[in-house]
């Protein structure tokens, strides 16, 4: 255990280059302007949520995956339904309930955001080879889910 001390004097400081990094090549502000609407950081985490899930999902289930309460993700919600980015659909499991869908429209724009953030990685990693992408795709979900679990022990 003596290393892990050691191991975040190093990573912490990584992780906020990373961070700063992120903001300076204004990342989610380039990948905004591709999709040609002006959008929120929550309104397009919703619509990446829908579109990295490629279903619909229930205000509550967005609200969780983003650490947010519901009504915030309604808000979220009323306003790309009123951009025609997503509409409500009946849940087939339960009829009184309603479930948030990208329209076509909604999935072009986040195409396009994600595009721009796919295109900006693969570029930044075109030099790393397929071993050490994986490599960076096991450890980082695994920091995620172990952190995760840890803080979500403290609540």
């Amino acid at each position: 255990m003596s290393s892990v001390p050691s191991l975040l004097r190093d990573l912490l400081p990584r992780l906020n280059e990373l961070s700063g990094t992120l903001r300076r090549g204004k990342l989610f502000e380039r990948a905004v302007e591709a999709t040609g609407l002006p959008l929120e950081r929550p309104a397009m985490s919703v619509l990446g949520i829908l579109h990295l899930e490629d279903a619909p999902l229930r205000v509550g289930e967005i609200a969780n995956r983003m650490n947010v309460v519901g009504p915030h993700v309604t808000r979220q919600v009323q306003g790309l339904e009123s951009r025609g980015l997503v509409r409500r659909v009946a849940d087939p499991d339960d009829q009184r309930a309603r479930l948030i869908e990208l329209t076509p429209e909604g999935k072009a724009a986040t195409e396009r955001y994600v595009g721009v953030i796919e295109g900006w990685f693969s570029d930044a990693l075109s030099g790393w080879t397929a071993e050490d992408r994986q490599a960076l795709d096991r450890l980082l979900t695994r920091l995620v889910d172990d952190l995760t679990a840890r803080l979500s022990d403290l609540d």
